[in-house]
């Protein structure tokens, strides 16, 4: 065993275990949702040629954006074998804060918000580890609260920037016909990604607790500040995620971000990473990302009813977690 806080040592079977479960997922899980994505553009290029025209493609990057980034803070409570039912109550909650402040703070109003939702996730993890609760059960109570709070401090309805908005206006723009939004959101889960592979919390510790959580614990790490940190970042990213929803739409609403959740969660899982946790990376979220986005675009497109989307995402959910689901690591199914 090794002291508290140290990764385990080279020939651990944790180690062990988890070079196996990367060299399984890496197999089987990249090529197929880069073949899914370059097949459903196609297929709806077919039928649409402007949908992959200098115009359909910066309107998709531009959707795009706002899910790799909400994607890609779910992708860290799913990488512990857990998961974020509030984070799109926090991003709503994250866009009426936002507005609200930027005609009084300024500049100052943006780290201010992605303080007070990282904080909000912070909580999360506190309250799943203190109180020893499911993840599921704790989130979807801070989404009630949440969504709640969002609905009281704006008054239920959408709350329009009336000043200070130059001083996010520069994630509207494009540079080279590209949304900087898109370019911003690149750059963000790549330095995401780089934690995750470069650094030992991500390359040990995360991964380690969604592999096989006991084993971790009598391995030296801590267990509680993964998981607290995990959800504290999940937090941030909704923050991030409302950054950006307000200055694509130039205010905050309550309900904005409702119909956010369950395509990020799907993008996780499309892209390959397991629902169980303990594999995956940035990359698969980003091709996730762009598989939801071109499912979205594609059904307005081509003038299909908008509700049907929902049931699109369940068909995936239920498929992705399906063929990713780690059997091994589940005693009993419930």
């Amino acid at each position: 065993m090794t002291e508290a806080g140290r990764p385990p040592e080279t020939g651990s079977p944790l180690r062990t275990r988890l070079r196996r479960r990367a060299r399984r997922s890496n197999l089987g899980a990249r090529a197929g949702p880069l073949i899914a994505l370059l097949g459903l553009a196609g297929a709806v290029s077919i039928g649409h040629p402007l949908f992959l025209s200098a115009y359909g493609l910066n309107t998709l990057a531009s959707a795009a954006s706002v899910i790799m980034l909400l994607a890609a803070g779910q992708f860290l409570p799913i990488s512990i074998g857990s998961i974020d039912l509030s984070m799109g109550a926090l991003t709503a909650f994250g866009t009426v804060l936002l507005a609200l402040w930027l005609p009084h703070l300024g500049p100052l109003a943006v780290p201010a918000m992605l303080i007070a939702i990282a904080a909000a996730g912070l909580l999360n993890g506190l309250i799943i580890v203190a109180f020893q609760m499911p993840s599921f059960i704790a989130t979807v109570g801070t989404l009630g609260l949440w969504s709640g709070v969002s609905l009281v401090v704006s008054s239920a309805s959408a709350v329009s920037v009336t000043g200070g908005y130059r001083v996010i206006a520069w994630l509207n723009g494009n540079i080279d016909r590209v949304p900087v939004s898109f370019l911003f959101a690149i750059v963000v889960m790549t330095v995401l990604g780089g934690v995750l592979t470069l650094t030992p919390v991500g390359r040990l510790a995360l991964y380690a607790v969604g592999l096989a959580e006991p084993a971790a614990q009598m391995s030296g790490v801590r267990v509680a500040i993964v998981k607290v940190l995990c959800f504290a970042a999940a937090g941030l990213f909704s923050g991030l995620t409302a950054l950006v929803l307000v200055a694509q739409d130039i205010s905050g609403d309550p309900t904005s971000a409702n119909s956010l959740l369950l395509p990020s969660i799907a993008a996780v899982v499309v892209g390959g990473n397991a629902i169980t946790g303990g594999t995956g990376g940035m990359s698969r979220v980003l091709i996730g990302a762009l598989i939801i986005t071109v499912v979205q675009n594609g059904i307005g497109v081509m003038g299909i009813n908008p509700f049907y989307e929902q049931i699109v995402y369940g068909v995936i959910l239920v498929a992705a977690a399906g063929l990713t689901l780690d059997r091994s690591a589940i005693g009993v199914l419930k």
